[in-house]
């Protein structure tokens, strides 16, 4: 008997596998009362991982603060896996921007500090 959770695909991904089980949870009575819960839980999540003292530590601490985001996803009602995507395209599209601004500035990328890189990357976004 595999419990509540059995029935999760194993194969699953694991932002959906997340998503799916704190939907099962909650169908289950095991939930916040309020989304403040979920916000709680996250600095909470994210103040354990600034403690952590080594690499198994701060890997546990890390996924239990992508679960914690799935569940603050789920209460707002948007998808983890469109949000991450999302966000991958904009970093991508703002880097290739931050290119295209060096190349036209005759600055090489390559050779500038990252506090450097930072103020095109400012820029850019504020652009």
């Amino acid at each position: 008997d595999e419990g509540a959770f059995g029935g999760v695909a194993r194969a699953l991904p694991a932002l959906p596998a997340s998503r799916e089980i704190q939907e099962r949870a909650s169908a289950l009575g095991w939930d916040w009362d309020a989304i403040a819960g979920v916000w709680e839980k996250v600095g909470e999540e994210l103040d354990e991982l600034r403690e952590a003292e080594d690499d198994e530590g701060r890997l546990h601490e890390l996924g239990d603060i992508l679960f914690a985001l799935v569940n603050l996803a789920r209460w707002m009602k948007l998808d983890p896996e469109e949000a991450l995507r999302a966000a991958n395209h904009r970093w991508v599209a703002r880097y290739r921007a931050v290119e295209v601004l060096a190349a036209e500035r005759g600055v090489d990328l390559g050779a500038l500090s990252f506090a450097e890189k930072d103020v095109l990357w400012d820029e850019v976004k504020g652009g």
